[in-house]
């Protein structure tokens, strides 16, 4: 369901800017740089320098569409999508195979404040800010927001990580369009010419054309045997 990638995409330009990319400065939230795209942090990206590395990974979930009722017609739907954004503060770790980067695996309350500072920076940026406002366009309205912590407490496991999982609905693929299909075309269209959100959409824009209907020629209209009917003809 492009919608619900679109989603994503979209949720990336807010949480990490274009803009503070190419500047190198001016990022949102204490993620900084660090906001990645359905994949974890490499080692090399972590600063070994600082107790930990907050970072933001965003994963599509789940999406879905249904009729909005058992009257309703094939197009009146409605479209569903969760969108994962987890919070962490990375770091480096070892085992027999060498180093992998995992979560802070302390109860460390400053640490904890850190991570309860970026979730809310993730919050007011998609659904308060101006610049949320491209997010906004793809959401009709949050449904809730789930915070799942990554613990073991009966061993008194706990990781300085949080998944955020927003259930939203969406607006349902439109694929009356030529291209990208609504509403990915319109985000495609907001989005910064050298965002990388753009440069994934762009990825897919040839793969999409639209299906040409065959010209109205004309219009029979028959009205029983008791009345004429006619004939209409398009030029």
């Amino acid at each position: 369901m492009l919608a619900a990638e679109a989603l994503r995409l979209a949720a990336i330009e807010v949480l990490r800017p274009t803009a503070a990319v190419e500047a190198g400065e001016g990022f949102p939230t204490l993620a900084g740089l660090n906001v990645l795209d359905s994949r974890e942090i490499a080692v090399q990206d972590i600063d070994r320098d600082k107790p930990y590395t907050p970072i933001l990974v965003l994963h599509t979930a789940e999406a879905g569409v249904a009729l909005r009722g058992a009257l309703s017609s094939a197009e009146d739907t409605a479209a569903n999508a969760a969108l994962d954004i987890v919070a962490e503060l990375a770091v480096v770790e070892n085992d027999k195979d060498g180093e992998f980067a995992d979560a802070l695996a302390a109860s460390d309350p400053e640490a904890r404040l850190v991570l309860a500072a970026l979730c809310s920076q993730v919050r007011y940026l998609l659904e308060r800010s101006q610049a949320g406002g491209l997010w906004r366009r793809l959401v009709r309205r949050i449904v809730n927001i789930e915070y799942q912590p990554f613990e073991v407490p009966n061993i008194g496991m706990r990781w300085q990580r949080i998944t955020m999982r927003f259930h939203c609905e969406i607006r349902d693929d439109d694929f009356e369009v030529e291209g990208l299909p609504e509403p990915m075309a319109t985000v495609y269209a907001a989005l910064p010419s050298q965002s990388y959100a753009k440069a994934k959409l762009a990825s897919l824009a040839s793969h999409f054309s639209r299906d040409v209907l065959p010209r109205l020629e004309g219009v029979d209209v028959d009205t029983g045997d008791n009345m004429p009917g006619f004939k209409v003809d398009f030029p």
